[in-house]
């Protein structure tokens, strides 16, 4: 091939690949594991070339149906890209835009440091923290890219770029929250943090009786908050419905994830308050160093979650402000139906996550592409099911049920908004990127300016 005399000698070429969710495989002709920015960009003008479309994937879990639609494309796993380097003075690190969130977190603690991450290890770092990048640290930290210093960009056009606050500052803007649509970011320099406390305690909590346990649940966690802010120390509450034959065949079992950032007599109050519920089980019960959190939640790279295929993973997220308890019932009585009349369902998932929010909320909303700062909650309904065309359209019939229960529970006069990294994409563009017109207008300006071919369009485009 013409491309491969350009690529320096650790780079790879592929033509098969495997995605986490079959339901988002498009049709990829050529897989190239660059091993330099440099090979990125001649990547990218190769295509151009070709005249092919290309898609960089970092972790491979993004669930957008958008994916599906790129043809006899090349993909550009930036699995290469995978250094970590501590600048001198502590205060940043250099993440190559191939890095997992396991390996950044662990090769910051090898330090003492940590910075805002996902939750999931195997996935990309680089890839959540252009959207957002939810996870435990928010309290302390904000998003992930809340803590982006600046940026290493391939353009469209094969063009390498700098981007920060003093170097094309409003690419600097878009890429942090919408940045698919801009550029490969090869690499990036983050904030960095010495950990504000040595230990995680982490409690899993099992409620399969949902006639009886599912109102106080939520009731208790919406509690968590009624006079104020979710505490910072307190990274996640995460709760998930699905099916657990060790319970129930036909009804799913409610699971609370109890993540505290403290001691175990620091976090006692919060598990005493969930333990009072009667859980059927509580299954973990631990303090675990930082690098040990997503091993106990079943959340590393060597957990169920991140098993590539066969099935299709789906995504339909909505932003909340509070729960309705009542919406809540409403929408576990609807995966309870599905799961029983529809079996190639059986795996599907209800997830209901609460995050301390205070590092995320002192950012100017304006200061980033980033639009739901105002919102509270994150809930998503997750179908798992053998892909086919008949099977993918109950999925999106399912979960649209779903977002209608939870968006008619929500706060009235709340505009739909969805996670951009969640997202299935039928959402809308401002739904994704924000109702204020001047969001979406600038956006698209920037579409414009550095990318007019729209070559940056197989997730969730804002065009």
């Amino acid at each position: 091939m013409l491309l491969m005399p350009r690529q320096c000698r650790r780079s790879n070429l592929y033509f098969q690949t495997n995605r986490w969710s079959d339901f988002s495989e498009g049709d990829i002709a050529i897989a190239i594991e660059p091993a330099t920015t440099q090979d990125v960009a001649a990547t990218v003008r190769f295509a151009n070339w070709c005249g092919m479309p290309f898609l960089a994937v970092n972790g491979g879990h993004g669930t957008s149906s958008a994916l599906k639609t790129i043809q006899h494309g090349v993909s550009i796993s930036l699995k290469k890209l995978n250094n970590v380097q501590i600048a001198d003075d502590g205060n940043s690190a250099l993440i190559g835009g191939g890095v997992s969130t396991h390996d950044v977190l662990n090769t910051l603690a090898a330090s003492g440091k940590v910075t805002a991450t996902t939750n999931g290890g195997c996935t990309g770092h680089m890839g959540p923290a252009m959207g957002g990048g939810f996870g435990r640290y928010m309290g302390y930290f904000g998003l992930t890219l809340d803590n982006i210093i600046d940026m290493t960009v391939v353009l469209a056009n094969g063009r390498v770029t700098h981007v920060s606050r003093t170097s094309n500052p409003d690419l600097y803007w878009g890429m942090r929250g919408a940045g698919q649509n801009f550029g490969i970011v090869t690499e990036a320099n983050f904030k960095i943090y010495d950990f504000p406390k040595p230990l995680w305690f982490y409690a899993e909590f099992d409620f399969p009786d949902a006639d009886t346990q599912l109102e106080p649940l939520f009731t208790a966690i919406n509690n968590v908050t009624a006079n104020g802010p979710q505490p910072k120390e307190l990274g996640s509450l995460y709760v998930f419905a699905n099916k657990n034959p060790a319970y129930s065949k036909t009804d799913p079992t409610m699971t609370l994830q109890l993540s505290y950032f403290g001691t175990t007599s620091e976090a006692q109050p919060y598990f005493d308050m969930f333990n009072n519920l009667h859980p059927a089980a509580v299954r973990k019960y631990e303090s675990v160093p930082p690098t040990g959190i997503m091993p106990a939640a079943s959340q590393d790279i060597d957990s169920g979650i991140c098993e590539k295929g066969p099935n299709s993973w789906r995504l339909f997220p909505l932003g909340l402000k509070k729960y309705n308890v009542t919406a809540n019932r409403q929408s576990y009585d609807l995966l309870k139906k599905v799961i029983n009349e529809h079996p190639e369902f059986g795996g599907s998932i209800l997830q209901f996550e609460n995050y301390a929010l205070e590092g995320m909320k002192v950012v100017d909303p304006a200061s980033t592409a980033y639009p739901h700062r105002d919102d509270d909650i994150l809930v998503s309904f997750a179908p798992i099911y053998p892909s086919s065309p008949a099977s993918d359209a109950l999925a999106l019939d399912f979960a649209s049920q779903a977002r209608n229960i939870w968006h008619n529970g929500d706060l009235p006069g709340r505009k739909r908004t969805a996670y951009l990294n969640y997202a299935n994409g039928d959402e809308g563009v401002e739904a994704l990127y924000g109702y204020e017109p001047w969001r979406v207008e600038k956006l698209r300006g920037l579409k414009r300016k550095y990318d007019p071919g729209n070559g940056f369009r197989f997730f969730n485009p804002v065009i």
